[in-house]
């Protein structure tokens, strides 16, 4: 190459980035608001556009097709943000996955799930209602119990590691027992229809993870 031509640079401009930024969050914010109050069905993504201010071909460049906009959603709300930062290397996670003392570590995590639940759930459960119907949310909700079970999996391994597993506890039925408890219909059952708070909500998961492992 001729020492006068230069080689090919990427451009890349921050202001650019941040407005991409901004209309992908408004996107989000959108269609999270649409699948509540429509379902997963009649959330087109001609509404979610319309809803979030922008055209349909961009919503579409952001997410191919509609289950990737619900997954995108769901990490959203169980973050609380759109960042690109892991849940798990977040700072509520990392007290639980640093903490020293069993009972105190899963105190942490019912914590945890007091202040998540009620951002994630009501997302689930219009994934879940879905899915008897629609492949592409059937293909979600799996992938969503997957991951679940995958952490969980983590988790119980951790658990074990430390010797904090009751005798005769394995590593899988921790896996298990820890999915149980963490799942949807829990907060379902007892938050939206049995009227408990978030707060005692993840107490009592705290305390069955407790008496039920350690």
């Amino acid at each position: 190459m001729p020492d006068h031509v230069n080689p090919r640079r990427n451009y890349r401009s921050p202001a650019r980035e941040q407005q991409a930024r901004h209309t992908r969050t408004a996107i989000i914010a959108a269609a999270h608001q649409l699948f509540l109050s429509r379902g997963f069905a009649a959330t087109t993504m001609n509404s979610v556009a319309t809803e979030s201010g922008v055209a349909v071909q961009t919503v579409y460049k952001a997410f191919p097709n509609k289950a990737v906009l619900a997954k995108a959603v769901f990490d959203n709300a169980i973050a609380g943000d759109d960042e690109s930062v892991p849940v798990v290397e977040r700072d509520q996670l990392t007290k639980v996955r640093t903490e020293p003392d069993p009972q105190r570590k899963l105190r942490l995590y019912g914590a945890f799930l007091a202040r998540t639940a009620p951002r994630h759930v009501p997302v689930q459960l219009v994934i879940r209602a879905a899915a008897a119907t629609h492949p592409e949310a059937a293909q979600l909700w799996t992938q969503l119990q997957d991951e679940r079970l995958a952490g969980m999996a983590y988790f119980a391994a951790d658990l074990d590691r430390a010797g904090h597993l009751r005798t005769g506890i394995t590593r899988s039925e921790a896996r298990d027992v820890l999915w149980t408890y963490n799942a949807a219909e829990q907060y379902e059952l007892l938050v939206l229809e049995r009227g408990w708070s978030s707060r005692r909500y993840g107490s009592w998961i705290a305390e069955a993870l407790i008496a039920a492992l350690l």
